[in-house]
């Protein structure tokens, strides 16, 4: 979350208008995140988070993302849940941009996850993926697999001036995890950004999940898979065997793994690694064009990828 576009009093009496929320009492941009404008806004009826969608998600696939928090949050999931105006549109528009309103979600992030909210995260990503079940809405994964040599083309001489000889470990990765990914998992809507951030806790009970803009359709253990990088290095990039296990059991408690899936969670992870140092690597080079934030460092990502090419996490499986 971040602000790159601003809204005046008067756009913010207009935009609720639309809506039976009462008037504004305050307003107040949230300047996190790199993807699109978020505001935190109290009225009289409560306290919602206004977005403003920028950058990467185009308007024809808001529908998917709409969709899907209105059908988790009706199978008792807890996300955000978006507010239709008046006439029972979810989507509306500020400064020509496209723009939702959605509940506020009660919870707190943590920035040092311990064991227990690994767990209780594992516990939150599975029951996500089973209140997504039966969802109609389909978008594939524009980020997955197929992206990711693309996105590597023309920014080999970047990697190599983040450090020498990262521009061919990376093109290394590419075509291992190309050569050995797997087709045949079980798949559904999946949220493809479950970091720390993005998931809130009661003290350490899972509480609900946020930012859902990346959400698609892929392997359901790719989620996983993701969160093994999110959530089990420290900020030292050191993997811990003991919030690995934790997540994963967690989720197990809710979901058991079938045996193929298992086996393929290694491969899964350092695909998911080369995904997130990919695309932190283009923000890295653009910058956050004017938002009120930093880019976060690519080499995160590259030094998970030191892990994962010495296949560390089949020892935890």
């Amino acid at each position: 979350m971040a602000v790159y576009t601003d809204i005046t009093d008067a756009e913010l009496e207009t935009l609720l208008a639309g809506y039976d929320l009462g008037r504004a009492l305050s307003c107040k941009g949230v300047a996190e995140g790199i993807e699109n404008s978020n505001f935190i806004l109290e009225t009289e009826r409560g306290r919602f988070v206004l977005t403003i969608y920028e950058r990467r998600v185009r308007e024809d696939e808001l529908p998917y993302f709409i969709g899907l928090m209105q059908t988790l949050a009706a199978h008792g999931f807890p996300c955000p849940i978006p507010v239709p105006d008046r006439c029972g549109n979810a989507l509306t528009r500020v400064r020509g941009k496209p723009a939702a309103l959605c509940t506020f979600l009660n919870g707190l992030s943590v920035r040092r996850p311990t064991v227990a909210h690994c767990e209780a995260a594992g516990v939150g990503l599975a029951r996500l993926h089973a209140a997504a079940e039966g969802f109609a809405g389909r978008r594939a994964n524009t980020l997955g697999l197929a992206a990711w040599t693309p996105l590597f083309k023309g920014r080999q001489d970047a990697a190599a001036r983040l450090e020498p000889g990262l521009d061919q470990r990376i093109a290394a990765d590419l075509a291992a995890v190309a050569a050995t990914w797997p087709t045949d998992l079980p798949t559904g809507p999946i949220h493809a950004d479950f970091f720390p951030d993005n998931v809130f806790f009661d003290e350490t009970r899972f509480a609900g999940a946020i930012d859902f803009y990346f959400a698609c359709d892929d392997a359901l253990a790719y989620d996983l898979a993701i969160c093994l990088n999110a959530w089990c290095f420290d900020p030292e990039h050191r993997f811990s065997p003991g919030h690995a296990r934790a997540l994963i059991a967690g989720y197990e408690a809710e979901r058991p793994l079938t045996d193929e899936e298992r086996d393929a969670l290694p491969i899964l992870a350092r695909g998911a690694a080369v995904r997130f140092f990919l695309t932190r690597l283009v923000d890295w080079e653009r910058g956050a064009d004017g938002a009120l934030v930093t880019p976060k460092n690519p080499m995160d990502y590259a030094r998970r990828l030191d892990f994962h090419r010495t296949d560390g996490l089949k020892a935890i499986l």
